[in-house]
């Protein structure tokens, strides 16, 4: 009976993984990358908190990919402030992973905002 005891330990556990197969159960195993989704969004306004401010943020999409940008609240001095508020908000409100926004125009300083056009890369 002690021989037969090693078999016995082998058959319990390889029974249960008898019942398993390999027909399709609607579970999809791929080892390809699935594309993401596409940007929709719709025009939108944000308020933005960046350096111990917060900024209004107008953001509405635009031909071909790019988006019409404008940061309110900075003085006409800070350029480099509001890229940054843009193309990182951009990058948050519509860019799919992985993706960062980029200006496709230069800012220009009218009515009190910064406005410029950037899109995703």
């Amino acid at each position: 009976m002690k021989s037969l005891a090693p078999i016995a330990v082998l058959l319990a556990a390889v029974l249960p993984l008898a019942g398993c197969n390999n027909e399709a159960n609607g579970v999809r195993i791929s080892t390809e990358k699935a594309a993401p989704p596409p940007v929709a969004i719709n025009a939108r306004s944000e308020p933005v908190f960046y350096n111990g401010k917060t900024y209004q943020l107008d953001l509405s999409p635009a031909a071909e990919g790019h988006f019409d940008m404008a940061v309110a609240g900075m003085t006409a001095k800070q350029e480099k402030d509001a890229v940054a508020v843009a193309t990182s908000s951009l990058r948050y409100f519509a860019c799919p992973d992985g993706k960062s926004g980029q200006l496709s125009s230069k800012p220009a300083y009218t009515a009190g905002a910064w406005k410029m056009r950037a899109r995703c890369v």
